[in-house]
């Protein structure tokens, strides 16, 4: 006689978060949200939207469109439509990734029956205070690395920490096959597009156009070189985005009084990092303050290209695991010129990464989902 198996519950989960413009925060939802797809649950996404919205539901997530990370006191008019949507979704779990949009989920949920469970994730080293505590009052509390780990418990004693789980982001191995090189037509038509990348070592730096992500370094790395006789490229991609022209305009400022016109290039987002990244002979990190992980770290040493960053917060916790050559000390300019001139002359072998797989992070957090659905949510 056989006994039947009860098929695993079908959950609806609810991500909220400011946009869906860039950022790994923003890209771990996108990752979950597909994996939520493929194990049969009903994966919804609430931000103010953005590019990626059309890879989201292209992913087969649901998409809804609420401004709720504007830091204004008119994003609590948004909590009204915010509470109205979570009724009428009744999710299992609400899981916010950012503080605004977790104020208002927590407030929201205050008014929806049966109560949902909340998760929050800690993607970066906020500033401690009241303002961040929102992200430590999860049911379960995701951080991306044991660096952040530490961070939030030595600043909130009074967080449980059975309560926090480190899930580290991940990356798909046959998205950045190990010694990947592109053909010679994505070769032949990149260099044509950058023609002031072409012609010697190129290094690239791919982050956000805020201050915080080291691109002024990495201009007076490749000035630097230059006047030890080593000539590169810097390719700063991503760094162009709708909001930071200011910004961006600082950045031409330094180029040309570096005289460096010719050798640097500054592009929006792309879609083929992979490749961009298969023809660099340095990917730098050069974040001055910690960050709680480092994403383009692992991405570019599962192509088996070599990294140059800070030793400090979640990169240096990554470089210190998988590529020790690749530290130097956060902020020493003289070391970095140093180091990068020995990485270009003679890097380290790079060993096939064995941890940091996106699938990992994807189980574990639909794991958390899971184990949290089969108990009564927290009042």
């Amino acid at each position: 006689m056989s006994v039947a198996v009860p098929a695993p519950r079908s959950l609806t989960i609810v991500q909220l978060i400011p946009a869906l413009q860039s950022g790994g925060a923003e890209r771990s939802t996108l990752e979950v949200a597909r994996a939520l797809v493929a194990a049969g649950h009903r994966s919804v996404v609430i931000s103010a939207g953005g590019r990626l919205v059309e890879q989201l539901l292209a992913e087969g997530s649901e998409h809804i469109t609420l401004d709720i990370g504007r830091k204004s006191l008119a994003s609590l008019l948004k909590l009204g439509p915010l509470r109205r949507i979570l009724r009428q979704l009744s999710p299992d779990i609400v899981h916010a990734r950012s503080r605004l949009p977790a104020w208002l989920g927590w407030w929201a949920l205050r008014g929806v029956s049966p109560r949902p469970h909340f998760v929050t994730t800690v993607h970066g080293m906020n500033s401690p205070g009241r303002y961040s505590a929102i992200l430590l009052r999860g049911e379960r509390v995701i951080v991306v690395s044991q660096t952040l780990r530490d961070y939030v418990l030595s600043h909130y004693p009074w967080l449980d920490p059975s309560r926090v789980r480190v899930i580290p982001r991940g990356i798909d191995p046959e998205a950045f096959p190990y010694g990947h090189r592109p053909d010679e037509a994505w070769t032949g038509a990149f260099f044509a597009e950058l023609p002031q990348l072409a012609g010697a070592p190129l290094l690239t730096l791919s982050a956000r156009g805020t201050r915080l992500k080291g691109h002024r370094d990495a201009i007076e790395l490749v000035g630097e070189l230059r006047q030890r006789g080593i000539d590169t490229r810097l390719l700063l991609l991503g760094v162009i985005e709708p909001g930071r022209e200011a910004y961006v305009e600082e950045l031409r400022k330094l180029v040309a009084a570096r005289g460096l016109e010719a050798q640097v290039a500054m592009t929006p987002p792309r879609a083929d990092v992979r490749d961009v990244y298969a023809v660099s002979a340095l990917v730098l990190q050069l974040s001055n303050r910690p960050e709680s992980f480092g994403r383009t770290v692992v991405e570019a040493l599962s192509l088996c290209r070599p990294v140059l960053g800070y030793a400090h917060g979640g990169v240096g916790e990554l470089l210190a695991e998988l590529y020790p050559a690749g530290r130097v000390p956060p902020n020493d300019r003289e070391k970095l010129v140093e180091r990068a001139a020995e990485l270009l002359r003679v890097a380290p072998p790079i060993p096939m990464l064995q941890r940091y797989r996106l699938a990992d992070m994807q189980q574990a957090v639909l794991a958390l989902y899971e184990e949290l659905a089969d108990q009564a949510p927290e009042r």
